[in-house]
C-alpha cells in the first residue's frame, strides 16, 4: 500500500497495490498494520455501504459528535466519486479547509479520514456504490452536517448547485460559520 498525506493531518490517500492476473486483479484494502504503522486509526466497528443511482448525487457533509466521532476509511466498490473531508477541529490551523481526491473501483484506492472532519461525496457515475468503515457506531442524535455547497468552503463540486440530487436533510444543513456544535 501506499499512503499519499494531504495537507490536512490524518487524512491519508491509500492506494493499494494492485495484483492483477487473467481472471482480473486482488489487493489488499486494509491491514492493520500498515495503518498502525502510518499512525492511522483503524479499529472500525461498523461497516456502511451506500447506493446512488444518478451521477451528481451529492451526501454530505456530515459528521458525528464527540463521544461518537467518527474516522472513516472511505472507498468505491463501483463507479466512482469526488470525495471530500472538511477540517471541523477549531484548534487546528487547516480549520474549514478541505482536501478533494477522486476515488473509483477500477483504482482501489481509499481515503482515511480521522474524527473531527466532515465527509462527503459526488457521485461521478450512475450506480455508484461506496463503501466506508467507521470508528464508532451511527448515534443519531449526534450526527450534524455542514451544507455541503457552502462558498466559505472553496469546494469546487464537480456538479453545479442547481444539478446536485441531495436529501432534504443536506438542503437545510447550515453553512459553517453557523453551525453550532463543532470540534
Amino acid at each position: 500500500m501506499e499512503f499519499i498525506r494531504h495537507a490536512l493531518d490524518g487524512v491519508v490517500e491509500i492506494r493499494p497495490r494492485l495484483v492483477p492476473d487473467s481472471r482480473g486483479s486482488f489487493f489488499e484494502s486494509f491491514r492493520r498494520s500498515a495503518f498502525e504503522a502510518e499512525g492511522l486509526i483503524g479499529d472500525f466497528v461498523q461497516t456502511n455501504r451506500s447506493r446512488s443511482h444518478a451521477a451528481g448525487t451529492v451526501r454530505g457533509l456530515h459528521y458525528q459528535l464527540a463521544p461518537s466521532a467518527q474516522g472513516k476509511l472511505v472507498s468505491v466498490v463501483r463507479g466512482a466519486v469526488f470525495d471530500v473531508a472538511v477540517d471541523l477541529r477549531r484548534s487546528s490551523p487547516t480549520f474549514g479547509k478541505h482536501v478533494a481526491v477522486t476515488l473509483t473501483a477500477a483504482s482501489g484506492a481509499e481515503l482515511h479520514i480521522p474524527p473531527g472532519f466532515a465527509h462527503g461525496f459526488c457521485t461521478l457515475e450512475p450506480d455508484t456504490e461506496v463503501l466506508y468503515a467507521v470508528t464508532s457506531y451511527y448515534a443519531p442524535e449526534r450526527e450534524r452536517a455542514i451544507f455541503w455547497a457552502d462558498p466559505a468552503l472553496g469546494i469546487d463540486w464537480p456538479t453545479p448547485p442547481d444539478g446536485a440530487r441531495l436529501s432534504d436533510k443536506d438542503l437545510r444543513a447550515p453553512l459553517l460559520a453557523d453551525a453550532p456544535d463543532l470540534f
